[in-house]
């Protein structure tokens, strides 16, 4: 009898690409070296977190997953779905489902990977708020089994939330999430570990890739990233590595919403004084995910229109159509791809003075597209850190408040992602793969053919 495959860890860092590989990552050099190095593949489309993973999980085209960006209009509710954690919402069947065919035994860790929710995998991680009903907003994590939340934390302390996303996001909350898959693997040695490194990411999308602080980032994730390799390798788990996409540099950022707005095909509604989007009622909107734009036109009188004003727009490379399945049911009714050094925002007010008042806080859920911004805070503000310390104040005494410190100014971003046509230098890398990968559903091969 042949002996069974090693255990796999499959390592998210999202963000890398081969050119940020220099003398700063040492240590993911040297894996590479050993592993047979560093290859460049095509990345999803739209190549976004959620799309690659799902890509990643299943196998599928975005046709068959279903997952056409980090969110979408629902237009049966006629809302925004942006960050929805469950699994559910992937169709298809999942790496972990097709492994336990053959071997029921087989136990599966997925941490902090998205749609993590009640996935049918033996050990789950994934940041999860809670929200009383006075309003307040309570940092915390959600696992399975429901136990594994209060015992990592006993181990780890409180999973460090500000760092993951927003103004303060750096380092801390991967090496939290690098110091819980240690924990993991630790007590339960899971065949399958999928690990999420999310540090570079922010630094990237802030200041672009070719920022003098870029350097000092790697170092960061190399150091956190190389210790829990060789964590795994001394316990005898192989393992890949692998990036979602990599981050291009920006400087022009495209607002459709507006466009639409001057012709009169968006429907305003005046909340309490600030302007929202009204999106069932408007004739044509767009929801903006970085380099990718799914418009949706709710008049087909005006679908032809749409179409020429989008392609015709500076800063939009091409205009492409929907996928079909249950993507093509998700996705808008055309897809804007933007020009390299140019991205989409979700705005659509014309007077900064009539923004809703989401604009100006960190708000995934609410707003109609992805806002990068959230990674600043307003350099116009006065005294930034006292008005954060007395919102902290406030909401200690049990008293409500809003933390409407982001700044409305896209020009501050200076990296993005989302095209699929991109130079090598800005293409997601794949470490350690047992078969060659060109595309992110062949790393899902690649993982069927490390078990066998």
């Amino acid at each position: 009898m042949s002996a069974a495959p090693k255990r796999l860890a499959l390592i998210n860092i999202v963000g890398l690409s081969r050119s940020l590989m220099g003398h700063n990552s040492p240590r993911l050099n040297a894996f590479a070296d050993a592993s047979g190095g560093c290859a460049t593949y095509r990345p999803a489309f739209p190549a976004v977190t959620c799309t690659a993973q799902s890509a990643v999980t299943t196998g599928l085209p975005v046709d068959d997953h279903g997952i056409v960006g980090n969110g979408w209009y629902d237009r049966e509710t006629a809302e925004m779905r942006f960050w929805k954690q469950s699994n559910a919402i992937v169709h298809g069947e999942k790496l972990w489902e097709k492994l336990r065919k053959t071997r029921p035994d087989f136990t599966c860790a997925k941490l902090f990977w998205w749609y993590n929710m009640y996935a049918a995998v033996d050990y789950s991680m994934t940041p999860r708020p809670l929200y009383p009903a006075d309003g307040r907003k309570v940092f915390d994590i959600h696992t399975q089994p429901m136990g594994l939340r209060e015992k990592i934390k006993r181990a780890l302390g409180d999973f460090p939330f500000q760092t993951f996303w927003g103004p303060a996001a750096g380092i801390d909350s991967s090496r939290w999430i690098a110091d819980a898959a240690r924990r993991v693997e630790d007590d339960h040695s899971p065949d399958l570990a999928l690990v999420y490194l999310p540090h570079l990411d922010y630094a990237l999308q802030k200041d672009g890739p070719g920022a003098p602080n870029i350097p000092t980032e790697v170092a960061a994730i190399d150091d956190v990233a190389g210790g829990l390799i060789e964590h795994y390798r001394s316990r005898g788990v192989s393992v890949m590595v692998m990036s979602e996409y990599g981050i291009s540099p920006v400087s022009r950022p495209v607002h459709l919403n507006r466009l639409f707005r001057e012709r009169g095909w968006l429907s305003i509604k005046d909340e309490l004084g600030r302007d929202t989007l009204d999106a069932g009622g408007c004739r044509a909107f767009a929801v903006a995910d970085h380099q990718v734009a799914h418009v949706y036109v709710n008049d087909p009188t005006i679908a032809a229109a749409a179409r020429e004003l989008v392609a015709a727009t500076p800063g939009v490379a091409e205009v492409r159509e929907p996928p079909g399945g249950i993507g093509g049911a998700r996705a808008g009714d055309f897809i804007a791809v933007a020009e390299p050094g140019a991205w989409f925002t979700y705005y659509f007010w014309n007077d900064d003075a009539r923004a809703p008042d989401f604009a100006r806080t960190i708000d995934i859920h609410r707003k109609p597209g992805y806002d990068p911004c959230e990674l600043f805070i307003d350099p116009a503000l006065k005294l930034p850190k006292l008005r954060i310390a007395s919102f902290l104040l406030k909401k200690k005494l049990g008293i409500r408040g809003l933390l409407d410190v982001i700044p409305l100014d896209a020009t501050l971003v200076k990296g993005s992602h989302g095209r699929d046509d991109v130079p090598d230098a800005e293409k997601p890398v794949i470490i350690g793969s047992p078969v060659p990968v060109a595309g992110a559903t062949d790393i899902h091969d690649a993982v069927l053919a490390h078990f066998g």
